[in-house]
């Protein structure tokens, strides 16, 4: 609170920019930006503009303080503008009153014109469209197809949908500003220059993880370079800035599309390394990659910073045949034919374990991983499949789908179904017919779903299984080259 005894008289402070911004970039489509501002203030209250913000500024996230705590500063008023000047803007300042159109002539000498400007056309409040609900935008979507958005000059009496020319305006007044603008009125009892600390969310900013791994044809070894890369669309440029990178699901109060990775097969996963450029530890629950220098992020730039290279990093070559080609749906005891579409893909997959012994062993932010291969014949790295991974920790494994196999396929059949309704119980059995067709064996590993009821037993079996999940067993055969592989089971099912 401000001591009672205040002059509340209202000044102007000249604001100027003091250091080079910082600023924290979440992989959640948002920033957090931090600078310090230095302004001369006097006792009372102070107007402070800052016309250095960006032009997706969350006002209600705004902080501006005196770090050092040695000075008492009250905010009393803040407000955010985001209409710089602009011709649309401009037309709407005028609004009613009359000025001159620089309007072409045929024999090259432009003439000026006088025009009141009946209606500007300037539509305001887009970027609140899809915050006030489907009637307020309908109704400022009305107002642009109703040719609201189109501006009515009068001239000589006579009205024109349209400019007639370029618009000719009087010099900008105290209204008018060219950048997003944050303003406050500011109340201190100490008079003298002040360097405040600055911060505040932003849209308009993220970034990604992107790997692209080499290896050598049926290599068992694998190369590592990631990429971090930045997206500035926050209508500024940040001038040598310190960037660190928030890697996690912080939680926002917005609907989010949010990904998530479980175990079991997913056709999706990934992993990555950090070294040289980005230095990375723990934040709360979060992990925060900072970039050693300061650079520069330019508005509407996307920059790339190499942050993880891992040689020798030891990766296995899955093969996943999944034969169940049905969605799950309800109670499907009673039902034959649920289950009996046989899926023929067999899923190619790279595993590897995230490890300081496999040359890793860093938390990796969620990305895209891009897999080449070496061609044995010209040495040429050619494209063989990609797809992301969620936020992986260190010591976990890495499973990639990378695409099906081309030479493997499978087929599975329902040889035996019965069902006592009386006695509740159903007796089921499969055949899965796996096909190798290159010149080397090959193990794959048979994933079956148990999906018809929540207690079952494997009576018969052909082949030694695991269990994966409460649901899910899973057979590792080798399939000889040029040959097949046939893996029958027959489970019984209670309740």
């Amino acid at each position: 609170m401000m001591r009672s005894g205040i002059v509340l008289a209202i000044f102007s402070s000249a604001v100027g920019y003091a250091g080079s911004p910082a600023i924290t970039v979440y992989n959640q489509d948002f920033g957090v930006v931090r600078e310090v501002v230095s302004m001369d203030l006097t006792s009372g209250v102070n107007d402070v503009s800052f016309a250095n913000a960006t032009a997706h500024v969350e006002a209600d996230s705004v902080i501006l303080r005196d770090h050092s705590g040695r000075r008492n500063l009250q905010i009393l008023e803040q407000n955010y503008r985001n209409d710089p000047a602009s011709q649309e803007r401009l037309l709407a300042l005028f609004e009613g009153q009359t000025i001159d159109f620089l309007v072409p002539r045929a024999n090259g000498d432009p003439e000026t014109v006088r025009g009141r400007i009946v209606r500007s056309g300037y539509v305001p409040h887009q970027n609140a469209w899809s915050r006030y609900g489907q009637n307020y935008y309908q109704a400022q979507a009305a107002m642009m197809n109703s040719g609201g958005n189109t501006p009515i000059i009068e001239i000589d009496g006579k009205l024109r949908f349209g400019l007639p020319g370029t618009p000719l305006f009087p010099a900008l007044g105290d209204d008018t500003i060219l950048k997003p603008t944050l303003s406050w009125k500011l109340a201190t009892d100490t008079a003298g220059p002040l360097d405040a600390e600055l911060a505040y969310i932003t849209g308009g900013m993220s970034w990604e993880a992107d790997y692209n791994i080499t290896g050598a044809e049926d290599a068992s070894t694998i190369d590592i370079t990631g990429w971090v890369t930045i997206d500035n669309q926050t209508g500024r440029t940040f001038q040598d800035a310190r960037i660190k990178l928030m890697a996690g699901d912080v939680s926002r109060i917005q609907e989010q599309m949010v990904g998530g990775a479980g175990g079991g097969y997913r056709m999706y996963e990934m992993a990555d390394r950090a070294a040289g450029p980005v230095t990375e530890k723990t934040f709360d629950e979060y992990h925060l990659y900072t970039l050693s220098n300061a650079t520069t992020l330019r508005d509407s730039e996307t920059k790339q910073v190499e942050f993880i290279r891992a040689s020798g990093v030891k990766a296995d070559r899955i093969y996943v045949y999944d034969g169940f080609k049905n969605q799950y749906q309800g109670d499907t005891r009673y039902n034959q034919q649920y289950g009996t579409d046989s899926n023929t893909k067999v899923w190619v997959m790279r595993e590897f374990q995230n490890s300081d012994k496999n040359h890793l062993g860093i938390p990796l932010p969620a990305g895209r991983m891009r897999f080449y291969q070496r061609d044995a014949d010209d040495a040429q790295l050619e494209f063989v499949g990609e797809n992301k991974i969620d936020h992986t920790p260190k010591d976990e494994r890495i499973r990639v789908y990378t695409g099906n196999a081309f030479d493997i396929v499978g087929e599975r059949t329902q040889t035996d179904y019965k069902v006592d309704q009386e006695r509740d119980w159903l007796d089921e059995s499969f055949e899965i017919v796996v096909r190798n067709h290159k010149e080397t064996a090959v193990e794959v590993r048979i994933v079956e779903h148990l999906y018809r009821w929540v207690n079952w037993e494997i009576q018969k079996h052909s082949d030694e299984y695991s269990k994966t999940d409460a649901r899910t067993i899973e057979f590792r055969v080798n399939v000889p080259a040029d040959g097949e592989k046939k893996v029958t089971y027959k489970v019984h099912y209670s309740w």
